[in-house]
């Protein structure tokens, strides 16, 4: 009865659009006062849940992306992409692609990159009479390589949430997301091969240079992150006060954007980003605190397993139902609600938490990108003017590309498991 009170008012309150954070709180209250425990066990669990030492890199990646973000990095990388494929048949689209790849290491937030490249590049497509759908498929697609890419914050919070280590999720995740970010550019220069897309024109060798010694600085970033983590030079909260304080030191005095008087914007652009975070972890932990005492994870994980014995299907069965979970939450709460329940199976199966990690990211990164409530996909429609039908169908192939490396990681283990630290 209290897992059904928890799930039946959950998705009562996302209907009525509640808030998602106050949605899951607000059902988990219901299951309290219905089961009789103290009305403190609310604020104590809410407080705990968030209580973490290794939570603290969210704000921290959150400031140092906000720094970024405003010290002229979106357009410095941009530029160099357009000198380091500007020749190609389709020349913005290949920026994109490359544009979201190297984004992704820097702001770990899928959400704001589709808004950054969408801002510059849309516009600049829709000059050039590339199709509009096409320009905010790639857009959306690309800016939420941010999720899979190190540093994802979408990563952070499995790795707390099922206590894998963020090291090892971050360096497995590389691959992936390039792989990915590579399909993206292979399928435009097909597209842009049958529609005759231009090309930007040559850049000389001169001017490439110049604009890799302007980008450099903010390519660093991702290395310092990786490196520094895997070195053991410092755990992934400290690599976060790391990066930050680098952001800091390099908008104000190398690129020179930031200024004393945009600090508070910064911070406050930072903090309101960490507070929608947390709210949600905080609340979506006290939602599965009550659902593991009602020992729905374990009842869950038993029908799972008694399905079949066959480890393939098993493995496919999960990978839909994060397609599907992540066709309807956003993926803070949904690795938070579904990496206890699905956990356990994925441990029985053999799969190694980091692999496991790297499936969930995967399709939930593919559920910003659909229907109902896709986020980058109704971020994209409404910076383009793309009608979210249209926009959906143009997004399928990339959506294809993504499956594909989804599939490679959920069924070839070693290319995940050679980034394990043990």
């Amino acid at each position: 009865m209290i897992a059904l009170l928890l799930l039946g008012g959950f998705a009562l309150f996302l209907v009525l659009g509640v808030p998602v954070a106050f949605g899951i709180a607000l059902a988990s209250l219901s299951a309290i006062v219905y089961q009789g425990y103290p009305l403190a066990l609310f604020g104590q669990r809410l407080f705990t849940s968030v209580d973490s030492f290794p939570l603290m890199a969210i704000p921290l990646f959150m400031l140092a992306g906000s720094l970024m973000g405003h010290g002229g990095i979106t357009r410095r990388i941009i530029n160099l992409a357009l000198a380091l494929v500007g020749n190609i048949r389709g020349s913005l689209a290949h920026v994109v692609a490359s544009s979201g790849v190297i984004m992704g290491g820097i702001s770990g937030s899928g959400v704001a990159d589709v808004a950054a490249l969408g801002s510059v590049m849309i516009p600049e497509m829709k000059k050039r009479n590339y199709d509009a759908g096409f320009s905010a498929a790639l857009v959306a697609s690309s800016g939420s390589l941010a999720l899979i890419i190190p540093p994802s914050i979408a990563i952070i919070i499995y790795g707390v949430s099922n206590q894998a280590s963020i090291g090892d999720l971050f360096l497995a995740a590389i691959a992936p997301g390039v792989l990915i970010g590579l399909g993206f550019a292979i399928y435009s220069y097909l597209f842009a091969l049958k529609h005759g897309y231009p090309t930007e024109g040559r850049v000389s060798g001169a001017e490439k240079w110049q604009r890799f010694k302007e980008a450099s600085w903010a390519l660093m970033m991702p290395v310092i992150i990786i490196g520094g983590i895997r070195m053991g030079i410092f755990t992934p909260t400290e690599g976060g006060a790391v990066v930050a304080v680098y952001a800091f030191l390099v908008g104000v005095f190398v690129y020179k954007e930031i200024t004393l008087a945009s600090i508070p914007k910064i911070c406050m652009e930072a903090a309101i980003a960490t507070a929608v975070i947390a709210s949600i972890i905080a609340a979506t932990s006290l939602f599965g605190w009550l659902l593991t005492n009602a020992r729905l994870p374990q009842t869950i994980a038993s029908a799972i397993l008694s399905l079949t014995e066959n480890k393939i299907l098993l493995l496919l069965l999960i990978n839909l139902m994060l397609l599907v979970v992540g066709m309807f939450l956003d993926s803070g709460p949904a690795i938070l609600l579904m990496t206890p329940i699905l956990g356990p199976v994925a441990a029985h199966l053999g799969v190694h938490p980091v692999q496991f990690g790297l499936i969930m990211v995967i399709n939930l990164t593919i559920g910003l990108l659909t229907p109902p409530v896709g986020t980058a996909l109704y971020l994209a429609s409404s910076i383009s003017g793309v009608p979210v039908m249209k926009l959906s169908k143009a997004m399928l192939p990339f959506i294809g590309i993504m499956l594909a490396v989804l599939a490679l990681v959920t069924y070839v283990p070693g290319f995940t498991s050679w980034a394990l630290s043990n």
